[in-house]
């Protein structure tokens, strides 16, 4: 079977840099940061204090009053909120007739962990009342594949739905595998992304347990991808969706085109249920993956949107990996990370991460990590510190490492017309 090539027609968006994609570009070109003090919770007795934190999210002027009323905002998880705000966005400007096309287009959105809150405020309701008197939404409210379902539920999309449930890398494998389905001949046309919110005291008392999360007090220092200073990673919160779209359905339309998706790689480590395998040979194989499924020559590609969580390991073996893969040219490209504003999405991330790609590639412009300082011998690439930049770019990379040793990659085009 023939190929079909696959084009972005809607980008959708809820995350610390704003509730909609023009607002959350235009920060992130400017390099502003969203991470601040977490107001969820009271973090007197907690040793993180910070996190990226959505702003003034109201589900009912945020989202499309015909989507979610106030009675059905009670039943839905905050995570699941998020999705449907950038769902509702990323369809809207995809201009496509749901309500006609339905029947053949398909969900695919990732969250790595779900309704943890809803978990946590319902335990603490059924020690007090007894477990029975927990609320009857609980469990639709909190199982993590409920964005997806909520989503095709209110815009009557009945091709596949799913979730991966692969921690960090489920947004870039849900992004990845809603491109294979269309390239494939299963569906036209598909909704995809991630989206997360678990700011919750188990939240980020299970991440700071284990060392993982960075206890900076000052923003500005707190989250560090590449930097010599980095002690961890920000919990972040939000949702990133795209709509996916087979070309000659797009064209037929006369749909706005932002970038063309070219290829997908996934792998697993197969090492640790945390740390990345030594030297990044798991990223490596998947960036491999991704250059073969796609046709590129390493040479070939220009930006990366990476992983760069700030963390001491995933930084040093992601940009091992990159040498590996890209050789000397890897010095040419700019690889960049967005969770320097953002914070870390977990399954929220390869969503974000990719709308913004799609941003960098239709306005040739690699936009900064922020809070960038002291060089690490370690980290030696060109990560567009600080200040964005304009630059000429057809083909670009994003990057999702997981917890478990699972790895995604897909290779974005720029649109030409």
């Amino acid at each position: 079977m023939e190929k079909r090539r696959v084009v972005i027609t809607g980008l959708g968006t809820v995350n610390p840099l704003g509730n909609n994609v023009a607002d959350s570009w235009a920060a992130a070109r400017a390099g502003k940061c969203g991470i601040g003090p977490i107001t969820q919770f009271d973090t007197t007795d907690f040793k993180c204090k910070l996190a990226g934190e959505v702003k003034d999210f109201d589900p009912a002027t945020v989202v499309d009053k015909t989507v979610v009323d106030k009675k059905e905002v009670r039943k839905m998880a905050r995570f699941t909120l998020l999705a449907l705000g950038a769902a509702a966005e990323a369809i809207a400007d995809s201009g496509l007739d749901t309500e006609a096309e339905g029947k053949d287009i398909g969900v695919i959105l990732s969250s790595g962990i779900g309704g943890l809150p809803t978990i946590e405020e319902q335990h603490a309701r059924g020690e007090e009342k007894g477990m029975e008197k927990v609320s009857p939404y609980f469990v639709p409210m909190a199982i993590a594949n409920m964005a997806a379902a909520q989503v095709a539920i209110r815009f009557g999309l009945k091709g596949m739905c799913t979730c991966p449930v692969t921690a960090c890398a489920g947004g870039t494998n849900a992004v990845g595998d809603a491109f294979h389905r269309i390239r494939d001949g299963y569906e036209p046309v598909m909704v995809c992304g991630g989206a997360e919110s678990c700011i919750s005291p188990l939240g980020i008392g299970g991440f700071t347990s284990m060392k993982a999360l960075s206890t900076a007090t000052d923003p500005d220092a707190a989250s560090l991808p590449f930097d010599a200073r980095r002690g961890g990673f920000v919990m972040g919160e939000g949702s990133g969706v795209l709509v996916l779209e087979e070309l000659e359905h797009a064209r037929a339309r006369g749909a706005h085109i932002y970038a063309e998706v070219v290829g997908y790689g996934a792998n697993c480590d197969a090492y640790h249920f945390t740390a990345p395998a030594p030297g990044g040979a798991g990223a490596i194989d998947c960036m491999k993956l991704t250059l073969a499924d796609a046709g590129l020559a390493p040479e070939q590609v220009d930006h990366i949107n990476a992983h760069g969580t700030g963390t001491h390991m995933n930084d040093a073996c992601e940009t091992a990996a990159i040498h590996a893969v890209f050789g000397a040219h890897a010095k040419e490209m700019t690889v960049v990370s967005t969770k320097s504003m953002t914070g870390h999405l977990l399954g929220g991330a390869g969503g974000i991460e990719a709308v913004f790609t799609a941003l960098a590639l239709r306005d040739q412009f690699a936009p900064p990590t922020i809070h960038y300082a002291q060089p690490d011998p370690e980290c030696d690439l060109d990560y567009v510190p600080n200040t964005g930049r304009q630059q000429e770019m057809q083909y670009a990379l994003s990057n999702s490492l997981g917890f478990g040793g699972h790895n995604a990659c897909i290779a974005l085009r720029r649109w030409e017309g």
